[in-house]
């Protein structure tokens, strides 16, 4: 079975609701506060002065202000909202881990790297593939102000900053932007539904800060985002296009009415892009074959490559996403094979289906340069604390 790694010290609840998180230098998320809101006793620190030399202290070069985060509304206009209207593939990028729970930010930056090289030209980060749920936020905003830092010339960012609380939706989107993000994804308010009018209130609250891009996934926030929330939210100039996970009626719905749209389902993803209008998708295999994807949304309708693709996609998501994704990113020797709970490795058994699928498809098209290979239980780590 897995290795689980053994239980270590921890002063807090390591709940995402509850965690505090550990200092940061982004103070975005005050020490002491976790990602709910909710304090914990912290010392009391000020700014200090870097001393240079018995009694003498450095000169600033830049005054106080210069190291606060900037407002959303000072940087919002980076990228139009059409610049992000335009983008056909997207990638939602995986986040990887070191054999301690924290971020793989070599192995995260080979991978953007690979993105960028195989066509993709946005990408999500933190979320529910990059499993932004299982990240305090402090990790959240540094991840996305890390890939703007070192990749936002070359590849779009678009930070997912939502949340089932208006308040957090509306922190971390500010702080996102303040980072550079060019762009939001919000899902609307899962487990602690609202109604029809809180939907549109929830939304107006963070549209204001920039390019948006609203998610409507019904099977992980068990409620629908209606089509009179979205049409009531189209006349916003922030209002980038939705990810859609209905299907195509859904897709066809909104295209008629000129709202952007990306397919959130990589199995439909072709037929809404060539044959219902999406202008493109969002996508979990791209980070596994960026440039058949590629090619999937702008070289014209190409069945027999979708057909080529669709055992890939059906295996990607024969368990809740990324459970597959990561154990085929491991078995491909591109990340390590380190699991945050409650994420587990799929079984052998499919673990096994995985390289003959790779075969079939041709190794050349798949990310990294080792040989895929089925690794065995042991090889993996779970991880509970981090």
């Amino acid at each position: 079975m897995p290795y689980l790694q053994p239980p270590r010290p921890h002063p807090h609840p390591t709940s995402r609701l509850s965690r505090a998180s550990p200092p940061s230098p982004f103070p975005f998320f005050p020490a002491g506060t976790s990602r709910s809101g909710r304090l914990h006793p912290v010392p009391a620190s000020g700014h200090s002065a870097s001393r240079v030399s018995k009694g003498k202290f450095a000169v600033a070069a830049v005054t106080l202000d210069d190291y606060l985060p900037m407002r959303s509304t000072e940087v919002k206009n980076r990228t139009s909202t059409d610049g992000i209207k335009s983008l056909r593939l997207i990638t939602a990028v995986k986040t990887p881990y070191l054999p301690d729970g924290r971020f793989d930010l070599e192995a995260y930056d080979s991978l953007i790297n690979t993105q960028i090289n195989g066509g993709a030209e946005g990408v999500i980060v933190g979320g529910t593939t990059g499993e932004g749920h299982l990240m305090s936020w402090d990790e959240h905003i540094m991840l996305i102000g890390h890939t703007v830092n070192c990749f936002g010339s070359n590849i779009k960012v678009i930070g997912n900053t939502g949340s089932n609380s208006t308040r957090e939706a509306v922190h971390a989107t500010e702080q996102g932007f303040a980072v550079g993000m060019h762009a939001a994804l919000h899902v609307n308010p899962y487990y602690g539904k609202t109604s029809t009018e809180g939907l549109i209130s929830h939304f107006k609250e963070v549209l204001p800060m920039g390019p948006t891009i609203i998610y409507n996934v019904p099977s992980r926030t068990s409620q629908d985002i209606p089509p009179p929330v979205i049409e009531a939210l189209s006349c916003y100039s922030n209002m980038a296009g939705v990810k859609e996970c209905v299907g195509h009626e859904r897709v066809k719905c909104y295209t008629d009415k000129g709202i952007t749209i990306w397919s959130g389902n990589d199995d439909e993803c072709h037929d809404s892009r060539w044959k219902y209008g999406a202008t493109g998708v969002i996508s979990v295999a791209s980070n596994l074959v960026p440039g058949l994807m590629h090619s999937l949304m702008f070289e014209g309708e190409n069945a027999a490559l979708n057909e080529k693709l669709l055992p890939l996609m059906k295996w990607l998501f024969c368990e809740p996403n990324p459970i597959g994704l990561n154990t085929a990113l491991a078995q491909l020797g591109v990340v390590r094979p380190v699991f945050r709970l409650p994420y587990t490795p799929l079984p052998l058994e499919k673990r096994v289906e995985f390289v003959r699928i790779v075969e079939a498809i041709g190794r050349e098209n798949f990310v990294g340069q080792k040989e895929a290979r089925v690794l065995d239980d042991d090889d993996f780590v779970l991880i509970s604390r981090y």
